[in-house]
């Protein structure tokens, strides 16, 4: 009796197997890409071997990021043939995946992976706005900074480059390996995340170093030195560090360095400066104006850059992990703390500790998410950039705590 029984199972399963086995899909296309809250419509059809009573269900494999409907019908003239359409949503970034299930006696018979769904954003002018205000607002603020730097000080400090020599290591050489190791810790699964991290990392120090130093009474001279050198800098140690660390995440060796970015940054950080420099031995009245109001407009720069960032930048805090955050706070405050430290061992003065100190934690995340946005493709490029994005995001605050607590120790002396 039990063979029978196992034999009439048997007979059945194969029966099965041999009606999912002979069905197919026909689409026009096996992936599309979809904008967030767009919807496109996509025909098909679906071959069956079977007659008997089958119906065709479609699912999203991520709900949160795609989802799907379809109208699906028998052809009145072939039982084997269904038509149908799909109207694929995006919700948000990522990708997903469109199911296709044989539903039989109300039983998932079969399944298949019929559509590859990739959701990226739309293009937004006031992307554009932000892009375009913060530079002119650089630029006006370099000039000041061309109109304030003692250019006697900097020559000093190039023949004597003890300053430079150890902000330029620490940006370099530490954090290129601290991004690294905090990437592979915190995102051993994601190596789309470990690229934003270490594309983070390997960045010269950003712009926002001189404007912190400023406010902070670090050494401007120096940090704007530090600042040049380790752009110049950055056209050998980016691929030095892409082509031997990086390739531990990549699959493939070969990655594009986005050279003329660098050499745009160090140009629009010159240029700006030098005007400032004619403004300085010119117009000396002008001059002395510009630096008047350099501080409290560093300060309305870092508010406007910070509020306007997370405004435009609010779909992404929808991917805030605590791994996301702790990696944003990590990564530039244990670069404060290790040019704090380097320079206290080499005996640094205070304003020079300030400066290293700053320029080597903040990082240009401006060149990390172009070198996402270039290597990677929507919406990954999108998905990576959460990470400079946090970094910038978290990179202001113990600074800002810092210059808060000057502020009221220097109001209590005086009162």
């Amino acid at each position: 009796m039990l063979i029978i029984v196992w034999l009439l199972c048997l007979h059945q399963v194969s029966a099965e197997q041999f009606m999912v086995e002979k069905w197919s899909v026909n689409l026009t296309t096996d992936s599309i890409v979809v904008t967030m809250e767009k919807t496109i419509t996509i025909p098909f059809s679906v071959y069956i071997n079977s007659t008997s009573s089958i119906n065709i269900t479609t699912v999203s494999t991520s709900m949160d990021i795609a989802t799907v409907d379809s109208v699906i019908k028998k052809q009145n003239n072939n039982p084997h043939i269904w038509d149908g359409v799909l109207n694929v949503t995006g919700i948000f970034l990522g990708t997903a995946k469109i199911k296709l299930h044989l539903l039989q006696n109300k039983n998932i018979a079969d399944s298949k992976d019929i559509l590859s769904v990739a959701v990226v954003r739309y293009e937004r002018t006031i992307d554009k706005i932000f892009t375009a205000s913060v530079v002119i607002l650089v630029s006006i603020l370099y000039i000041n900074f061309g109109c304030a730097m003692d250019w006697d000080v900097c020559k000093k400090a190039l023949r004597k480059p003890i300053g430079p020599a150890i902000g330029c290591f620490c940006q370099f050489f530490f954090m290129p390996l601290l991004s690294y190791g905090i990437g592979y810790c915190l995102f051993p699964q994601h190596p789309e995340l470990q690229i934003g991290m270490f594309f983070t990392g390997i960045s010269p120090s950003g712009g926002a170093s001189n404007i912190w130093t400023v406010l902070l009474e670090g050494n401007l001279n120096l940090s704007i030195t530090m600042t040049t050198i380790c752009t110049v800098l950055a056209f050998g140690f980016m691929p030095f560090w892409i082509f031997t660390l990086g390739k531990h995440i990549f699959e493939r060796g070969e990655l594009a360095v986005p050279y003329s970015r660098i050499a745009m940054f160090a140009v629009g950080l010159i240029i700006p400066l030098a005007i400032g420099f004619f403004i300085q031995r010119k117009l000396p009245k002008l001059c002395k104006l510009m630096i008047r109001i350099m501080k409290p407009f560093s300060g309305i720069l870092i508010i406007f850059i910070i509020v306007f960032a997370i405004f435009t930048n609010l779909y992404l805090l929808k991917l805030f992990s605590w791994q996301i955050i702790v990696a944003g706070l990590g990564l530039p405050w244990l670069g404060f703390i290790c040019g704090l430290l380097v320079s206290l061992i080499f005996r640094q003065s205070q304003p020079d500790i300030i400066a290293i100190a700053v320029e080597t934690g903040i990082q240009n995340t401006g060149v990390a998410i172009f070198l996402l946005r270039f290597t990677l493709k929507p919406p990954a490029d999108d998905l990576t950039t959460v990470i400079p994005v946090s970094s910038a995001i978290m990179t202001p605050i113990p600074l800002m705590i810092l210059y808060i607590l000057k502020r009221i120790h220097r109001q209590s002396e005086f009162a």
